[in-house]
Protein backbone atom coordinates (compact mmCIF):
# COMPACT_ATOMS: atom_id res chain seq x y z
CA UNK A 1 0.00 0.00 0.00
CA UNK A 2 0.97 3.62 -0.44
CA UNK A 3 1.86 5.74 2.57
CA UNK A 4 -1.63 6.42 3.86
CA UNK A 5 -3.77 5.77 6.91
CA UNK A 6 -5.21 2.46 5.67
CA UNK A 7 -2.51 0.44 7.39
CA UNK A 8 -2.23 -3.30 7.90
CA UNK A 9 -2.85 -2.74 11.60
CA UNK A 10 -6.08 -0.86 10.85
CA UNK A 11 -7.23 -3.66 8.56
CA UNK A 12 -6.65 -6.17 11.37
CA UNK A 13 -8.76 -4.00 13.69
CA UNK A 14 -11.57 -3.90 11.13
CA UNK A 15 -11.43 -7.67 10.76
CA UNK A 16 -11.82 -7.98 14.53
CA UNK A 17 -14.97 -5.84 14.36
CA UNK A 18 -16.84 -7.52 11.46
CA UNK A 19 -14.93 -10.75 10.79
CA UNK A 20 -12.30 -11.35 8.13
CA UNK A 21 -14.92 -12.55 5.59
CA UNK A 22 -16.41 -9.07 5.51
CA UNK A 23 -13.25 -7.06 4.98
CA UNK A 24 -12.14 -6.75 1.34
CA UNK A 25 -8.72 -5.53 0.27
CA UNK A 26 -6.79 -5.40 -3.00
CA UNK A 27 -7.43 -3.14 -5.98
CA UNK A 28 -9.08 -5.83 -8.09
CA UNK A 29 -11.54 -6.84 -5.37
CA UNK A 30 -12.42 -3.31 -4.23
CA UNK A 31 -12.84 -1.86 -7.72
CA UNK A 32 -16.55 -2.71 -7.82
CA UNK A 33 -17.12 -0.42 -4.81
CA UNK A 34 -15.63 2.79 -6.18
CA UNK A 35 -18.22 4.50 -8.39
CA UNK A 36 -21.87 5.44 -8.63
CA UNK A 37 -23.93 6.27 -11.76
CA UNK A 38 -22.42 9.65 -12.63
CA UNK A 39 -21.23 9.98 -16.25
CA UNK A 40 -17.77 8.50 -16.73
CA UNK A 41 -16.51 11.64 -18.43
CA UNK A 42 -17.09 13.77 -15.33
CA UNK A 43 -16.99 11.35 -12.44
CA UNK A 44 -14.34 11.99 -9.79
CA UNK A 45 -11.25 9.82 -9.99
CA UNK A 46 -11.37 7.15 -7.32
CA UNK A 47 -8.51 6.36 -4.98
CA UNK A 48 -7.70 2.67 -5.34
CA UNK A 49 -5.90 1.66 -2.13
CA UNK A 50 -9.11 1.35 -0.13
CA UNK A 51 -10.55 -1.29 2.17
CA UNK A 52 -14.21 -2.30 1.97
CA UNK A 53 -15.95 -3.26 5.21
CA UNK A 54 -19.40 -4.82 5.46
CA UNK A 55 -20.94 -4.35 8.91
CA UNK A 56 -24.11 -6.17 9.95
CA UNK A 57 -25.20 -3.95 12.86
CA UNK A 58 -25.07 -0.44 14.25
CA UNK A 59 -22.61 -1.68 16.87
CA UNK A 60 -20.26 -2.93 14.17
CA UNK A 61 -20.48 0.44 12.41
CA UNK A 62 -19.57 2.03 15.74
CA UNK A 63 -16.54 -0.26 16.03
CA UNK A 64 -15.42 0.62 12.51
CA UNK A 65 -15.67 4.35 13.19
CA UNK A 66 -13.81 4.08 16.49
CA UNK A 67 -10.94 2.44 14.65
CA UNK A 68 -11.11 5.03 11.86
CA UNK A 69 -11.19 7.89 14.37
CA UNK A 70 -8.14 6.57 16.20
CA UNK A 71 -6.21 6.26 12.92
CA UNK A 72 -7.70 9.49 11.45
CA UNK A 73 -8.58 7.32 8.43
CA UNK A 74 -11.11 8.64 5.87
CA UNK A 75 -14.52 6.93 5.73
CA UNK A 76 -16.93 6.77 2.78
CA UNK A 77 -20.33 5.09 3.04
CA UNK A 78 -21.65 3.17 0.02
CA UNK A 79 -25.29 2.25 -0.28
CA UNK A 80 -26.98 1.22 -3.51
CA UNK A 81 -24.56 3.38 -5.59
CA UNK A 82 -27.48 4.79 -7.60
CA UNK A 83 -26.35 8.38 -7.00
CA UNK A 84 -25.51 10.83 -9.75
CA UNK A 85 -23.03 13.16 -8.03
CA UNK A 86 -20.04 10.94 -7.24
CA UNK A 87 -20.94 11.02 -3.55
CA UNK A 88 -19.84 7.48 -2.69
CA UNK A 89 -16.58 7.60 -4.67
CA UNK A 90 -13.51 7.73 -2.39
CA UNK A 91 -11.19 10.45 -3.68
CA UNK A 92 -8.54 9.60 -1.09
CA UNK A 93 -7.63 6.13 0.18
CA UNK A 94 -10.48 5.30 2.54
CA UNK A 95 -12.44 2.79 4.54
CA UNK A 96 -15.53 2.12 2.40
CA UNK A 97 -18.46 1.07 4.58
CA UNK A 98 -20.86 -0.95 2.44
CA UNK A 99 -24.34 -1.10 3.99
CA UNK A 100 -25.44 -4.15 2.00
CA UNK A 101 -25.67 -6.37 5.13
CA UNK A 102 -27.72 -3.78 7.04
CA UNK A 103 -30.74 -5.01 5.10
CA UNK A 104 -33.39 -5.90 7.67
CA UNK A 105 -36.92 -4.56 7.76
CA UNK A 106 -37.14 -4.24 11.52
CA UNK A 107 -40.83 -3.40 11.78
CA UNK A 108 -43.92 -2.39 9.85
CA UNK A 109 -45.96 -0.61 12.52
CA UNK A 110 -49.49 -0.36 11.11
CA UNK A 111 -50.92 1.41 14.15
CA UNK A 112 -48.44 4.28 13.99
CA UNK A 113 -48.11 4.03 10.18
CA UNK A 114 -44.31 3.85 10.20
CA UNK A 115 -41.67 1.45 8.94
CA UNK A 116 -38.42 0.89 10.84
CA UNK A 117 -35.72 -0.03 8.33
CA UNK A 118 -32.00 -0.66 8.37
CA UNK A 119 -29.98 1.56 6.06
CA UNK A 120 -29.31 -1.15 3.46
CA UNK A 121 -32.98 -1.95 2.81
CA UNK A 122 -33.70 -1.04 -0.81
CA UNK A 123 -36.77 0.78 -2.03
CA UNK A 124 -37.75 -2.42 -3.82
CA UNK A 125 -37.41 -4.38 -0.56
CA UNK A 126 -39.77 -1.95 1.15
CA UNK A 127 -42.35 -1.90 -1.64
CA UNK A 128 -42.40 -5.70 -1.82
CA UNK A 129 -42.84 -5.92 1.96
CA UNK A 130 -45.72 -3.43 1.93
CA UNK A 131 -47.51 -5.58 -0.65
CA UNK A 132 -47.99 -8.11 2.18
CA UNK A 133 -50.04 -5.56 4.11
CA UNK A 134 -53.44 -4.53 2.81
CA UNK A 135 -53.61 -0.93 1.71
CA UNK A 136 -50.10 0.31 2.64
CA UNK A 137 -47.63 2.16 0.43
CA UNK A 138 -44.64 4.49 0.38
CA UNK A 139 -44.78 7.28 -2.21
CA UNK A 140 -41.24 8.66 -2.69
CA UNK A 141 -39.65 7.15 -5.80
CA UNK A 142 -36.26 8.52 -6.94
CA UNK A 143 -36.30 6.44 -10.13
CA UNK A 144 -34.17 3.45 -9.17
CA UNK A 145 -35.68 0.88 -6.82
CA UNK A 146 -32.18 -0.36 -6.01
CA UNK A 147 -31.63 2.82 -3.98
CA UNK A 148 -31.07 2.07 -0.29
CA UNK A 149 -32.87 3.81 2.57
CA UNK A 150 -29.71 5.17 4.17
CA UNK A 151 -28.59 6.68 0.90
CA UNK A 152 -32.06 8.05 0.17
CA UNK A 153 -31.99 9.69 3.61
CA UNK A 154 -28.56 11.32 3.47
CA UNK A 155 -29.11 12.55 -0.10
CA UNK A 156 -32.67 13.67 0.65
CA UNK A 157 -33.88 11.75 -2.41
CA UNK A 158 -36.69 13.20 -4.47
CA UNK A 159 -38.07 12.12 -7.83
CA UNK A 160 -41.07 12.83 -10.00
CA UNK A 161 -43.63 12.38 -7.22
CA UNK A 162 -42.28 15.27 -5.15
CA UNK A 163 -45.00 17.54 -6.52
CA UNK A 164 -47.53 15.69 -4.40
CA UNK A 165 -45.61 13.85 -1.72
CA UNK A 166 -42.46 15.88 -1.24
CA UNK A 167 -38.95 14.51 -0.77
CA UNK A 168 -37.43 12.13 1.78
CA UNK A 169 -37.00 14.65 4.58
CA UNK A 170 -40.79 15.06 4.71
CA UNK A 171 -41.22 11.38 5.55
CA UNK A 172 -38.42 10.56 8.00
CA UNK A 173 -39.35 10.80 11.68
CA UNK A 174 -36.16 9.42 13.19
CA UNK A 175 -32.72 7.96 12.60
CA UNK A 176 -30.07 5.87 14.23
CA UNK A 177 -26.73 7.40 13.36
CA UNK A 178 -23.12 6.81 14.35
CA UNK A 179 -20.82 9.78 14.82
CA UNK A 180 -17.24 9.73 13.48
CA UNK A 181 -15.93 8.92 16.97
CA UNK A 182 -18.17 5.86 17.20
CA UNK A 183 -20.87 7.31 19.45
CA UNK A 184 -24.38 6.11 18.61
CA UNK A 185 -27.25 8.60 18.37
CA UNK A 186 -30.95 7.71 18.51
CA UNK A 187 -32.67 10.70 16.94
CA UNK A 188 -36.39 11.40 16.71
CA UNK A 189 -38.74 8.44 16.87
CA UNK A 190 -42.30 7.54 15.95
CA UNK A 191 -43.56 10.90 17.17
CA UNK A 192 -45.52 13.19 14.87
CA UNK A 193 -44.66 16.17 17.09
CA UNK A 194 -41.28 16.54 18.76
CA UNK A 195 -40.12 20.04 19.60
CA UNK A 196 -37.30 19.23 22.01
CA UNK A 197 -34.17 21.07 20.96
CA UNK A 198 -32.42 21.26 17.59
CA UNK A 199 -33.74 18.83 15.01
CA UNK A 200 -30.58 16.82 14.35
CA UNK A 201 -32.56 14.30 12.31
CA UNK A 202 -33.30 16.91 9.69
CA UNK A 203 -29.72 18.16 9.82
CA UNK A 204 -28.41 14.75 8.81
CA UNK A 205 -30.89 14.45 5.94
CA UNK A 206 -29.13 15.73 2.84
CA UNK A 207 -25.71 15.80 4.56
CA UNK A 208 -24.32 13.33 1.98
CA UNK A 209 -22.31 11.22 4.42
CA UNK A 210 -20.20 14.12 5.66
CA UNK A 211 -21.44 14.17 9.27
CA UNK A 212 -22.31 10.65 10.42
CA UNK A 213 -23.27 7.16 9.27
CA UNK A 214 -27.01 6.48 9.21
CA UNK A 215 -27.77 2.86 10.11
CA UNK A 216 -31.54 2.89 10.69
CA UNK A 217 -34.48 4.98 9.47
CA UNK A 218 -37.98 5.48 10.87
CA UNK A 219 -40.14 6.21 7.85
CA UNK A 220 -43.77 7.27 7.49
CA UNK A 221 -45.94 4.97 5.39
CA UNK A 222 -49.30 5.77 3.84
CA UNK A 223 -52.65 4.34 2.78
CA UNK A 224 -52.51 2.98 -0.74
CA UNK A 225 -54.35 4.90 -3.44
CA UNK A 226 -56.36 2.50 -5.57
CA UNK A 227 -57.38 4.49 -8.64
CA UNK A 228 -54.89 5.81 -11.18
CA UNK A 229 -54.75 7.25 -14.67
CA UNK A 230 -52.34 9.09 -16.94
CA UNK A 231 -53.10 12.03 -19.21
CA UNK A 232 -51.00 13.15 -22.16
CA UNK A 233 -51.65 16.84 -22.76
CA UNK A 234 -50.07 18.19 -25.99
CA UNK A 235 -49.41 21.92 -26.35
CA UNK A 236 -47.95 24.00 -29.15
CA UNK A 237 -45.83 26.09 -26.79
CA UNK A 238 -43.92 25.23 -23.63
CA UNK A 239 -45.17 28.50 -22.11
CA UNK A 240 -48.79 27.33 -22.38
CA UNK A 241 -47.91 23.93 -20.93
CA UNK A 242 -46.20 25.53 -17.93
CA UNK A 243 -49.08 27.93 -17.36
CA UNK A 244 -51.44 24.96 -17.35
CA UNK A 245 -49.28 23.35 -14.66
CA UNK A 246 -49.47 26.37 -12.36
CA UNK A 247 -53.24 26.51 -12.90
CA UNK A 248 -53.53 22.81 -12.01
CA UNK A 249 -51.53 23.31 -8.81
CA UNK A 250 -53.80 26.20 -7.80
CA UNK A 251 -56.95 24.20 -8.56
CA UNK A 252 -56.71 21.94 -5.53
CA UNK A 253 -56.15 18.84 -7.68
CA UNK A 254 -52.55 17.77 -7.14
CA UNK A 255 -51.26 15.14 -9.57
CA UNK A 256 -48.88 12.42 -8.44
CA UNK A 257 -46.40 13.73 -11.03
CA UNK A 258 -46.27 16.03 -14.05
CA UNK A 259 -43.48 15.20 -16.47
CA UNK A 260 -42.21 17.09 -19.51
CA UNK A 261 -39.81 15.80 -22.16
CA UNK A 262 -38.83 17.28 -25.47
CA UNK A 263 -41.28 15.99 -28.08
CA UNK A 264 -38.65 14.06 -29.99
CA UNK A 265 -37.73 12.16 -26.81
CA UNK A 266 -41.30 10.92 -26.39
CA UNK A 267 -41.60 10.05 -30.08
CA UNK A 268 -38.18 8.42 -30.57
CA UNK A 269 -38.18 6.55 -27.26
CA UNK A 270 -41.58 5.07 -28.11
CA UNK A 271 -40.24 4.04 -31.52
CA UNK A 272 -37.17 2.47 -29.89
CA UNK A 273 -39.51 0.40 -27.70
CA UNK A 274 -41.65 -0.71 -30.67
CA UNK A 275 -44.48 1.61 -29.63
CA UNK A 276 -46.09 4.69 -31.17
CA UNK A 277 -46.41 8.02 -29.42
CA UNK A 278 -50.05 8.85 -29.96
CA UNK A 279 -49.88 12.61 -29.36
CA UNK A 280 -49.04 13.67 -32.90
CA UNK A 281 -49.94 17.36 -32.55
CA UNK A 282 -47.96 19.99 -30.72
CA UNK A 283 -44.38 20.55 -29.61
CA UNK A 284 -44.65 20.37 -25.82
CA UNK A 285 -46.30 17.35 -24.20
CA UNK A 286 -47.14 16.95 -20.53
CA UNK A 287 -47.42 13.49 -18.98
CA UNK A 288 -49.79 13.98 -16.04
CA UNK A 289 -49.96 11.04 -13.63
CA UNK A 290 -52.94 10.86 -11.28
CA UNK A 291 -53.53 8.69 -8.25
CA UNK A 292 -56.60 8.88 -6.01
CA UNK A 293 -58.34 6.92 -3.28
CA UNK A 294 -61.55 6.29 -5.26
CA UNK A 295 -62.69 6.11 -8.86
CA UNK A 296 -64.99 9.11 -8.33
CA UNK A 297 -62.11 11.24 -7.03
CA UNK A 298 -60.07 10.16 -10.04
CA UNK A 299 -62.87 11.04 -12.45
CA UNK A 300 -63.29 14.49 -10.88
CA UNK A 301 -59.53 15.14 -11.10
CA UNK A 302 -59.32 14.01 -14.74
CA UNK A 303 -62.23 16.22 -15.75
CA UNK A 304 -60.89 19.28 -13.93
CA UNK A 305 -57.35 18.90 -15.28
CA UNK A 306 -58.61 18.34 -18.82
CA UNK A 307 -60.61 21.57 -18.61
CA UNK A 308 -57.56 23.48 -17.35
CA UNK A 309 -55.42 22.16 -20.18
CA UNK A 310 -58.06 23.11 -22.75
CA UNK A 311 -58.28 26.65 -21.35
CA UNK A 312 -54.52 26.94 -21.81
CA UNK A 313 -54.66 25.96 -25.46
CA UNK A 314 -53.94 22.24 -25.31
CA UNK A 315 -54.75 20.01 -28.24
CA UNK A 316 -57.19 17.19 -27.37
CA UNK A 317 -55.75 15.29 -24.41
CA UNK A 318 -55.17 11.56 -24.46
CA UNK A 319 -56.32 9.49 -21.51
CA UNK A 320 -54.91 6.16 -20.33
CA UNK A 321 -57.01 4.45 -17.69
CA UNK A 322 -56.14 0.82 -18.32
CA UNK A 323 -53.10 -0.62 -16.60
CA UNK A 324 -51.40 -1.69 -19.84
CA UNK A 325 -51.87 1.74 -21.41
CA UNK A 326 -50.46 3.46 -18.34
CA UNK A 327 -47.50 1.09 -18.19
CA UNK A 328 -46.64 1.83 -21.83
CA UNK A 329 -46.67 5.59 -21.22
CA UNK A 330 -44.55 5.29 -18.09
CA UNK A 331 -42.16 2.96 -19.90
CA UNK A 332 -41.59 5.60 -22.57
CA UNK A 333 -40.93 8.19 -19.85
CA UNK A 334 -38.51 5.96 -17.94
CA UNK A 335 -36.53 4.61 -20.90
CA UNK A 336 -35.57 7.88 -22.56
CA UNK A 337 -32.05 7.64 -21.09
CA UNK A 338 -31.36 4.52 -23.15
CA UNK A 339 -32.08 6.62 -26.24
CA UNK A 340 -29.68 9.45 -25.42
CA UNK A 341 -27.07 8.03 -23.03
CA UNK A 342 -24.34 7.66 -25.67
CA UNK A 343 -24.61 11.31 -26.74
CA UNK A 344 -24.33 12.83 -23.24
CA UNK A 345 -21.03 13.92 -21.74
CA UNK A 346 -22.47 15.83 -18.76
CA UNK A 347 -25.92 16.15 -17.21
CA UNK A 348 -27.64 18.46 -14.75
CA UNK A 349 -30.59 18.59 -12.37
CA UNK A 350 -31.07 22.29 -11.73
CA UNK A 351 -34.29 23.56 -10.19
CA UNK A 352 -36.12 26.89 -10.35
CA UNK A 353 -39.44 28.17 -8.96
CA UNK A 354 -42.30 26.59 -10.91
CA UNK A 355 -43.43 29.89 -12.41
CA UNK A 356 -40.02 30.32 -14.11
CA UNK A 357 -39.75 26.86 -15.65
CA UNK A 358 -40.80 27.79 -19.18
CA UNK A 359 -38.44 30.80 -19.28
CA UNK A 360 -35.62 28.64 -17.94
CA UNK A 361 -36.17 25.88 -20.50
CA UNK A 362 -36.36 28.36 -23.37
CA UNK A 363 -33.23 30.07 -22.04
CA UNK A 364 -31.35 26.76 -22.01
CA UNK A 365 -32.35 26.08 -25.61
CA UNK A 366 -31.22 29.54 -26.68
CA UNK A 367 -27.93 29.11 -24.83
CA UNK A 368 -26.96 25.83 -26.49
CA UNK A 369 -27.99 27.22 -29.88
CA UNK A 370 -25.31 29.88 -29.45
CA UNK A 371 -22.76 27.04 -29.43
CA UNK A 372 -24.31 25.24 -32.38
CA UNK A 373 -25.35 22.29 -30.24
CA UNK A 374 -28.48 20.98 -28.53
CA UNK A 375 -29.63 19.74 -25.15
CA UNK A 376 -32.22 17.19 -24.04
CA UNK A 377 -34.80 18.61 -21.64
CA UNK A 378 -36.59 16.33 -19.20
CA UNK A 379 -38.38 18.04 -16.33
CA UNK A 380 -40.39 17.27 -13.23
CA UNK A 381 -42.17 20.35 -14.37
CA UNK A 382 -44.61 20.78 -11.48
CA UNK A 383 -41.82 21.00 -8.89
CA UNK A 384 -39.42 23.07 -10.99
CA UNK A 385 -36.73 20.40 -11.37
CA UNK A 386 -35.23 20.54 -14.87
CA UNK A 387 -32.82 17.92 -16.21
CA UNK A 388 -30.71 18.76 -19.23
CA UNK A 389 -27.29 17.90 -20.63
CA UNK A 390 -24.24 18.83 -22.67
CA UNK A 391 -23.68 16.66 -25.72
CA UNK A 392 -20.52 15.10 -27.09
CA UNK A 393 -19.27 16.40 -30.41
CA UNK A 394 -20.18 14.21 -33.42
CA UNK A 395 -16.78 12.48 -33.15
CA UNK A 396 -17.53 11.46 -29.56
CA UNK A 397 -15.21 13.93 -27.85
CA UNK A 398 -15.98 16.47 -25.13
CA UNK A 399 -16.56 19.88 -26.72
CA UNK A 400 -13.96 22.53 -25.88
CA UNK A 401 -16.73 24.87 -24.74
CA UNK A 402 -18.23 22.37 -22.26
CA UNK A 403 -17.00 24.05 -19.06
CA UNK A 404 -17.92 27.52 -20.27
CA UNK A 405 -21.39 26.35 -21.33
CA UNK A 406 -21.93 24.59 -18.01
CA UNK A 407 -21.24 27.74 -16.05
CA UNK A 408 -23.48 29.80 -18.33
CA UNK A 409 -26.26 27.27 -17.64
CA UNK A 410 -25.71 27.69 -13.91
CA UNK A 411 -25.70 31.49 -14.23
CA UNK A 412 -29.00 31.27 -16.10
CA UNK A 413 -30.38 29.12 -13.29
CA UNK A 414 -29.23 31.62 -10.65
CA UNK A 415 -30.93 34.43 -12.59
CA UNK A 416 -34.24 32.64 -11.97
CA UNK A 417 -33.54 32.21 -8.22
CA UNK A 418 -32.66 28.56 -8.81
CA UNK A 419 -30.27 25.95 -7.45
CA UNK A 420 -27.63 23.85 -9.17
CA UNK A 421 -29.20 20.66 -7.84
CA UNK A 422 -32.82 19.84 -7.10
CA UNK A 423 -32.35 16.20 -6.16
CA UNK A 424 -28.98 14.63 -7.07
CA UNK A 425 -26.95 16.60 -4.54
CA UNK A 426 -23.54 18.26 -4.56
CA UNK A 427 -21.44 15.13 -4.03
CA UNK A 428 -17.96 15.59 -5.42
CA UNK A 429 -18.85 17.01 -8.83
CA UNK A 430 -20.53 20.31 -7.85
CA UNK A 431 -18.33 21.49 -4.98
CA UNK A 432 -17.24 24.61 -6.88
CA UNK A 433 -20.86 25.42 -7.71
CA UNK A 434 -21.96 25.10 -4.07
CA UNK A 435 -19.34 27.67 -3.10
CA UNK A 436 -20.56 29.98 -5.86
CA UNK A 437 -24.24 29.58 -5.04
CA UNK A 438 -24.07 30.05 -1.27
CA UNK A 439 -23.46 33.25 0.63
CA UNK A 440 -20.07 33.16 2.44
CA UNK A 441 -21.78 33.36 5.82
CA UNK A 442 -24.02 30.37 5.02
CA UNK A 443 -21.07 28.38 3.71
CA UNK A 444 -19.08 29.20 6.85
CA UNK A 445 -21.95 27.89 9.01
CA UNK A 446 -22.02 24.67 6.99
CA UNK A 447 -18.30 24.19 7.48
CA UNK A 448 -18.68 24.96 11.18
CA UNK A 449 -21.34 22.26 11.51
CA UNK A 450 -19.04 19.84 9.69
CA UNK A 451 -16.23 20.64 12.15
CA UNK A 452 -18.47 20.03 15.18
CA UNK A 453 -19.61 16.62 13.95
CA UNK A 454 -16.35 15.60 12.32
CA UNK A 455 -13.40 17.48 13.85
CA UNK A 456 -10.81 15.23 12.20
CA UNK A 457 -12.43 15.60 8.78
CA UNK A 458 -12.64 11.86 8.11
CA UNK A 459 -16.21 11.65 6.83
CA UNK A 460 -16.49 11.52 3.03
CA UNK A 461 -13.60 13.87 2.20
CA UNK A 462 -14.18 15.95 -0.92
CA UNK A 463 -17.99 15.89 -0.69
CA UNK A 464 -19.66 19.33 -0.39
CA UNK A 465 -16.33 21.06 0.36
CA UNK A 466 -12.87 21.08 -1.18
CA UNK A 467 -10.29 18.72 0.27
Amino acid sequence: MKDNRITENLILQLQEVVGSDYVITGKERTEAYLYDEVEKTYRPEAATDCVVVKPASTEEVSGILKAADQAAAPVVVRGGATGLAGGCTPVVDSIIISTERLNHIVEIDQENMVAVLEAGVTLMDLLEELEKYEGLSFPVHPGDEGAQMGGMAVTNAGGARAVRHGVMRKHILGLTAVLPNGEILELGGKLIKNNAGYNLTQLLLGSEGTLAVVTRVILKIFPKEKASATIVAPFEKIEDACHAVTDILRSGYTPLAVEYMDKRLFVDTAKMLGLKWQAEQGNADLLIILSERTEQQLYDAVRAINEICEKNGAYPCLYAGKQKEEEELLLVRSQHYELIKDEICDSFDMAVPVSYVSQFILGLKELVAEYGTGTNIIAHIADGNVHNDILFLPDGTIPPYADELKHKMYDLCYSFDGTVTGEHGIGKIRVEELAQQKDPAELALMKGIKDVFDPKGIMNPGALFDL
